[in-house]
């Protein structure tokens, strides 16, 4: 309690520091000033404070007491770490009913899973080649689709190209009857002019 009072006020007279702020005749320099001499007694008086006595470890655990044993018989001689995992290892296996017989079909399985995955190596290369042409097929079929587009663009200007043909053939057709119209006119219109120069000329 009296380190977090003392070091609280060292923050609040930093603040007022910092700020410049001011309560009455308390401001930022007094403030710190209280606050590190309060600090600095609390230390002073912390160094005469009594060291806490290291805890007897060996009471709970045994084993650190020098590696001496206790409470067992002296006739009775000492298990190691590994002697006592090798034991409870062999429980555990023989618990869960693990014993040679059914290691040896596991490493039988293994070897049998091995050479089928072996003899699955060609048929996963046909895979591959079937993929590849899978692909090049979808290829193709793209750049047919790209063939065709263009050819039925080719035969709509082709088919635009024949109307427009056939339009001017219409129009020559009638451009030549107008003029044989035209010819006629011109013929009927001369005979007409020779009659009535013809009158003229016996007047």
């Amino acid at each position: 309690m009296a380190y977090g009072l003392g070091a609280s006020i060292v923050i609040l007279g930093a603040l007022f520091k910092i700020l410049h702020w001011e309560l009455g005749p308390l401001n930022g320099g007094v403030l710190l000033a209280i606050g590190l001499i309060t600090e600095a007694i609390i230390f002073a008086i912390s160094a005469f404070e009594p060291v806490d006595d290291d805890l007897d470890w060996s009471l709970v655990y045994p084993e650190l007491a020098g590696g001496k044993s206790t409470g067992k018989k002296k006739d009775e001689k000492p298990q190691d770490a590994q002697g006592l995992l090798s034991q409870k290892l062999d429980e555990m296996l023989k618990a869960a009913k693990i014993d040679e017989g059914l290691m040896t079909s596991l490493g039988d399985s293994i070897r049998s899973f091995e050479g089928a995955a072996k003899s699955m190596a060609p048929t996963t290369d046909a895979m591959n080649s079937t993929k590849k042409y899978s692909e090049e097929m979808a290829l193709a079929a793209a750049q047919m689709e790209s063939l065709n587009s263009l050819y039925k663009v080719q035969v709509e200007s082709t088919s635009r190209q024949a109307e427009v043909n056939e339009q001017v053939v219409e129009n020559a057709a009638q451009l030549k009857a107008q003029m044989e119209n035209l010819t006629s006119n011109l013929s009927s219109l001369n005979g007409v002019y020779g009659g009535m120069l013809s009158a003229m000329n016996r007047n």
